[in-house]
């Protein structure tokens, strides 16, 4: 073994924190993202959200639909540099009808930021996004946001996160006030008190202390909010959980910082903790076992394809997530799935719509394949060995809607247009069984329709007509008893892309009865 490689490797591993940020629509996740990346000096001016409606739309949010709406609708990566760390963000979409391409890049990180906002409290969306965090055990990092509104109190937003979400906290800090009130927050693990200055609060000073106790403290903050700490911050040392940091690696204790996004308070001190705290790259287990990144054969597995990132050139671009391995540019790899070598020539790396080609990169990074329609999601690539990566689940939709296209002449492109938005997981696409050749699309959420239909239009030219159909669940089904005549009534058989049979119910009553006429059968509610 080279000694050289293996050395880099290990320093690379080290650096590398890849993470995900978590939340529910307008809880502030794009402002949060946005001042990370100024901290990393990635962008010189953060477009704020209030901005939005002149032409400074936020970095991380690039497609056409997007800029429109104030929303993240697909799946960003961003890569920085901060304290001698190399960062890796993988934005989410927060909205809820984003949710399956949400699920599949959350596959891809390490870690989660998860972003609460201090009025509202745990949301729906983030309750379903840390579920699928929870059930792949990773460590999860809470940011209570916009504590320069009036919010609840901090203890209630602890206890809701303990009975919604089924996960202890432990502050990291707590704050001095809120809303008008707020003047700083004090830093339990630092013991240091981090005050707003200036009318604006635009500059932020940061002071030791011996504890929460200090008269700095009372000299900053007043009699009233001072008292106000040192009963609530007695009463956490006392009743509070300890900091424990094998429990937060498990994804049983999630340590909590308290902050404003907008005004950049407590970001840096967030960022700073997280980089000491979250998880390097981790062994990822495969089909040949265990797979450390610091193993010198090159593996990665496609998690996300995005098509027409630029639109001027109609390009495909497959997100890679690198498991273990130097990548360098032009080196040759095993496609695993189709079973032959192929060359990664023009592997690029992200600040979301801005690419640069990348010469290198190490375990834990996501770098974009020119993909000329050979990658599926879930695909496997690695050096030598057969390894396959634990498979991307396809998610059960809930929304299904007959397509049509209304000009015949079209079709063409609107075969390929839903091809590529399938393959990218915009959509899913069900054929009839009967006598009448139909395409039914499914979907998580209705907002992946309207996405479907501007983009069909936007980039391949086709005016579609949807027409939603009664049907609220898919189940995959599969045994030797299937009986394709007891799907008639408030039910459909179909098959999805790969020929399996899935059968959609209007309502629990019609799946429930299906389900009794034939015990035999598996109702599955992922693809097999």
């Amino acid at each position: 073994m080279s000694k050289s490689l293996s050395e880099q490797l290990k320093q690379e591993v080290e650096k590398r924190r890849t993470f995900a940020i978590i939340s529910h629509p307008d809880a502030g996740k794009t402002t949060l993202t946005e001042k990370l990346l100024l901290f990393g000096g990635a962008i010189r001016l953060a477009g704020t959200v209030k901005a939005r409606k002149a032409n400074k739309h936020a970095t991380s949010d690039w497609m056409e639909i997007e800029k429109q709406r104030g929303i993240s609708v697909t799946s960003s990566v961003m890569q920085f540099d901060f304290n001698g760390h190399r960062i890796n963000i993988l934005d989410t979409p927060g909205h809820q009808d984003f949710s399956e391409d949400t699920y599949r890049t959350l596959t891809a990180a390490d870690s989660a930021v998860m972003l609460i906002d201090v009025a509202k409290g745990v949301e729906a969306q983030t309750i379903k996004l840390f579920q699928v965090c929870a059930k792949r055990g990773i460590p999860i990092f809470t940011f209570i946001n916009k504590l320069d509104r009036e919010g609840r109190n901090p203890f209630e937003l602890m206890e809701e996160i303990e009975q919604v979400l089924g996960i202890r906290s432990v502050p990291m800090n707590w704050p001095i006030g809120m809303g008008r009130e707020l003047c700083g927050v004090y830093d339990r693990m630092k013991k240091q008190v981090e005050q707003f200055q200036g009318d604006d609060h635009s500059v932020i000073k940061v002071e030791k202390v011996e504890d929460y106790r200090d008269p700095v403290i009372r000299e900053m903050a007043g009699d009233y909010l001072h008292d106000q700490l040192c009963e609530e911050l007695e009463l956490l040392d006392v009743a509070g959980d300890e900091f424990d940091y094998e429990k937060v690696k498990r994804g049983e204790l999630t340590p909590v910082f308290f902050g404003s996004a907008i005004n950049n308070f407590g970001v840096q001190t967030f960022l700073e903790n997280f980089l000491q705290l979250a998880p390097k790259p981790e062994i990822r287990q495969s089909t040949e076992g265990p797979v450390d990144p610091t193993d010198e054969k090159f593996t990665g597995y496609i998690f996300k394809i995005q098509a027409n990132m630029n639109p001027a050139h109609r390009d495909r671009i497959a997100f890679l997530r690198i498991c273990s391995g130097k990548f360098e540019r032009g080196m040759s790899v095993k496609h695993v799935r189709a079973g032959k070598e192929i060359k990664l020539a023009q592997p690029q790396q992200f600040l979301a719509q801005d690419r640069d080609i990348v010469q290198e990169a190490f375990p834990g990074d996501i770098i974009g394949l020119f993909d000329p329609g050979i990658f599926r999601i879930g695909d496997s690539l690695s050096q030598g060995s057969e390894v396959t990566f634990d498979e991307m689940p396809t998610f059960s939709p809930e929304i299904f809607a007959r397509v049509t296209v209304k000009n015949a002449l079209k079709h063409k492109q609107y075969q390929k247009g839903v091809d590529q938005l399938t393959e990218e997981g915009t959509i899913q696409v069900f054929h009839a069984t009967g006598v009448f050749d139909e395409t039914i699309l499914g979907v998580v959420g209705q907002l992946q329709f309207e996405v479907f239909e501007y983009r069909m239009k936007a980039e391949y030219g086709v005016e579609v007509q949807l027409l939603r159909l009664t049907y609220q669940f898919a189940r995959w089904v599969a045994g030797a008893s299937l009986d394709p005549s007891k799907f008639r009534i408030n039910s459909q058989l179909v098959t999805d892309k790969n020929g399996n049979y899935v059968a959609l119910f209007e309502n629990e009553y019609a799946m429930r009865t299906a389900m009794d006429k034939m015990p035999d059968v598996t109702f599955s509610e992922t693809a097999p």
